[in-house]
């Protein structure tokens, strides 16, 4: 298949026609684990990511990609996908980072921060490095640690970044605890125990209203959910059959009651319904290998993507959960490897970014 050619690396589709797909691929040095969307309305770029490398030493690496001004017409045939992404900027990580965000503040002054997590958690900025050319300088804000008493740190297994309020960054640890994040006081505003074994990811809830309630999942095979108000106690909303361990948790974008999850090596996502603990109220299949990543879209209360081993990237419309079961998606993507990662970019919906191998793919839904 091509190196980002339209429609190159894989096939899609639902119906249509047989116009060209728009996808573009960034071929990296290495293994894509961690990637991330920007927030930002970019000058020089259509678009903007950070990508983070998985090698299995202490040296890793991140880049910023750049995707170049958007084509007047992608559907004119002179217009070529070749070479449209470069790396803005690299910086050098301790350990693969097993996340990566940017900040969700886009406000007027505010600092263009990203934050990544491996060791412990890191803040870098960029800003332009004044040759014209888009490229970018990062520099290391912070070294966020909370385990002062001890030479050996837990590694942190991700990160979540509160949009409504976004001085307040949450961490999970392997150590069994949660840790909530002041960045301008930068240090730790609570810590707390939110196990009884490490804990593989987190979320913070959507909705204004909802800005102190975050949920996480872990080795224990459970979903749990607090909130910064009253952190004495917290609430199962779902525990697996078996105590299975739940990898990656996501709280839909537009519909605060609902969450998507899924157990290790497994086939299927659990959407659950905060409203009605202990049951999923849709388990999701259509893969033939372990699902990987999950993600929302950002402008829909009932669509979901799902990504994993089996090289497929599928789209899902939930709008009839519980009472109809989805058995198809509405969209397939096949790549040309197993998906490791899968980002839905909240300020331009139509795009979806997954990783697999060494490459980044930017596909149009």
């Amino acid at each position: 298949t091509s190196e980002g050619g339209g429609g190159g690396g894989g096939s899609g589709g639902s119906g249509g026609g047989s116009t060209r797909k728009e996808i573009y691929t960034y071929k990296a040095p290495w293994t894509v684990f961690s990637l991330a969307w920007s927030h930002r309305t970019e000058t020089d770029a259509q678009f903007r990511l950070a990508i983070g490398s998985y090698v299995e030493q202490y040296s890793n690496s991140v880049q910023i990609i750049k995707k170049k001004p958007a084509p007047k017409d992608p559907s004119d045939p002179s217009f070529s996908y070749e070479n449209q992404c470069y790396v803005a900027a690299e910086f050098d990580h301790p350990y693969p980072c097993t996340k990566i965000l940017w900040s969700p503040d886009v406000s007027s002054g505010a600092r263009d921060l990203l934050a990544t997590s491996g060791d412990y958690l890191r803040l870098w900025s960029m800003s332009d490095d004044g040759l014209g050319v888009g490229t970018l300088t990062a520099k290391k804000e912070a070294l966020l640690n909370n385990n002062k008493n001890s030479e050996y740190c837990a590694p942190l297994t991700s990160i979540a970044w509160n949009e409504t309020d976004p001085n307040l960054v949450g961490t999970s640890s392997i150590d069994t605890t949660c840790t909530i994040w002041d960045l301008t006081a930068q240090q730790a505003k609570t810590q707390l125990i939110a196990h009884d074994r490490e804990v593989f990811d987190l979320a913070w809830a959507q909705g204004a209203n909802q800005k102190d309630v975050f949920a996480s999942v872990g080795a224990d095979g459970s979903v749990r959910m607090f909130d910064l108000r009253s952190l004495e106690h917290s609430t199962i909303i779902y525990e697996t059959e078996k105590l299975e361990p739940l990898l990656r948790l996501e709280w839909n974008k537009q519909d605060p009651n609902y969450l998507a999850t899924f157990q290790v090596d497994s086939l299927q996502t659990k959407i659950l319904d905060v409203r009605l603990p202990s049951t999923p109220v849709a388990e999701i299949g259509g893969h033939q290998g372990c699902i990987n990543a999950t993600a929302w879209a950002p402008h829909s209360a009932c669509h979901l993507c799902t990504a994993g081993d089996d090289s497929q990237a599928l789209i899902w419309d939930l709008s009839g959960i519980p009472k109809k079961k989805v058995t198809d998606p509405i969209l397939a993507y096949h790549a040309d490897g197993e998906i490791n990662n899968l980002q839905w970019c909240a300020k331009q919906p139509d795009w979806i970014s997954i990783c697999f191998s060494d490459k980044l793919q930017i596909l149009r839904v």
